[in-house]
């Protein structure tokens, strides 16, 4: 898939590939709040990874996931801040979500 220029563009063009559901990020897990569950790192993967800067201000970053958890049947989006503003996470959820070092 190409990225368009906007995040939500973007987004709309996951959920039509059917990343429905809105994960939340916690220091350890992914948290699905629709279903009420938690994801840990190796219960899902990052499908596709997306950067988009502000037009105004570079420091305007965020970063778009595509994740999927076979096992459960599920697929959805995360949306996290990147650099100074990401989110604190474990070891281990850093690697799963294969961020840069900060």
């Amino acid at each position: 898939m190409e990225p368009s220029d906007t995040l939500s563009t973007t987004m709309q063009q996951l959920r039509g590939r059917g990343y429905a559901e809105d994960f939340n990020l916690r220091p350890d897990c992914l948290y699905c709040v629709a279903r009420d569950l938690r994801l840990a790192p190796e219960q899902f993967k990052v499908d596709a990874v997306f950067r988009f800067e502000g037009p105004s201000d570079p420091a305007d970053q965020s970063i778009l996931y595509a994740i999927s958890a076979p096992g459960l049947d599920l697929r959805g989006v995360l949306v996290n801040a990147y650099g100074v503003y990401a989110d604190p996470l474990t070891a281990t959820m850093e690697a799963q979500l294969r961020l840069p070092p900060r």
